[in-house]
């Protein structure tokens, strides 16, 4: 009998969330789990976000469609902007948890990830990596490019995407 796949996600929020708003679109949280769970058989998808209080009906929202979050201390900086950079937390999930799942799915365009996904292809460990922006992703990237999926292909996005018009 074969063994029922079990993979873990490693979402990076902000790489994620402005990725997506730059496009003019949003990603609808709960389509996007079901969407995790059918297609790479992911039992759990981590979040790595930063935390702010004010946000808490967000994450309680994120944590009843299926999501662990891990958060990240941010800090305000002196113009206002909030600065919370989770490529750390995931790194050191994606390790932690690496005798628990079978491949990873890992959530970023991010190319701060490049030796991670390196490292997790070399070891057949990488489902695939879900690039939010097929126009706008580090190119030390591009040469796992049978392993990339891209979150904005337009059939996809029917699937996880709304318009802010639907919001």
């Amino acid at each position: 009998m074969k063994k029922k796949e079990s993979n873990f996600a490693f979402i990076d929020s902000q790489n994620l969330y402005l990725s997506v708003k730059s496009q003019w679109w949003e990603l609808d949280w709960n389509r996007f789990r079901v969407y995790l769970q059918d297609k790479f058989k992911v039992q759990k998808a981590f979040i790595f976000i930063g935390y702010l209080p004010g946000n808490e009906d967000l994450y309680t929202t994120l944590q009843k469609f299926g999501y662990i979050l891990v958060f990240k201390p941010t800090l305000e900086l002196s113009d206002g902007t909030v600065k919370g950079n989770v490529d750390a937390e995931l790194v050191l999930h994606t390790m932690i948890e690496y005798g628990n799942y079978d491949q990873a799915v890992v959530v970023s365009g991010d190319g701060d990830f490049h030796c991670l996904i390196e490292h997790l292809v070399k070891e057949n460990k990488l489902k695939k990596m879900l690039i939010p922006n097929k126009n706008k992703y580090s190119s030390l990237l591009k040469k796992f490019y049978p392993k990339l999926v891209f979150l904005n292909h337009p059939d996809l996005k029917k699937k996880i995407w709304r318009t802010k018009k639907e919001a």
